[in-house]
């Protein structure tokens, strides 16, 4: 079993782990790191549990290797601080049972990062990456449209 010594920037601190070369950046986040707010869903991609920002854009770990990660910055849901996205949330009551919350959020924030002026087809379009089971959904999108409403506000 080959090891390496990586170095990755997650939120904004450079962190030094050893993995195998198979190791997800799923497992060593939360693992080796410590950080759990990305959850284990699926583990293949489809659920969305599991998502992080990559260099400002949603990825879901547990499709990509810890050592893929190097040279990138990486950014999970317990670096994000307070974002109009995350008190979107709490205002619309976006969740339930909250265990799909930290890959929506971030799926989210990369939205509002990214497609500042989404229309509605587009949320849809993002929304559709993530799974839950609890809400509508509804709430969700509420929120997407209250966070891109008030970074409007914010950016002028």
């Amino acid at each position: 079993m080959k090891l390496h010594t990586i170095a990755l920037n997650i939120n904004d601190q450079v962190r030094t782990v050893t993995v195998r070369t198979g190791d997800t950046l799923l497992y060593t986040i939360r693992e080796k790191l410590g950080l759990t707010g990305a959850k284990p869903g699926c583990l293949n991609g489809d659920c969305g549990a599991c998502t992080i920002n990559v260099d400002g854009w949603p990825m879901k770990s547990c499709l990509m290797m810890a050592v893929e990660g190097q040279g990138k910055q990486i950014k999970t849901i317990e670096g994000l601080g307070n974002t109009l996205i995350q008190q979107a949330f709490v205002e619309h009551f976006a969740f339930q049972c909250g265990y799909c919350t930290p890959g929506f959020i971030m799926n989210c924030h990369s939205l509002i990062l990214k497609k500042p002026d989404a229309d509605d087809s587009t949320i849809k379009e993002w929304l559709e990456s993530n799974i839950c089971r609890c809400t509508s959904y509804i709430e969700i999108e509420t929120a997407v449209k209250s966070a891109l409403e008030k970074n409007k506000h914010h950016s002028n």
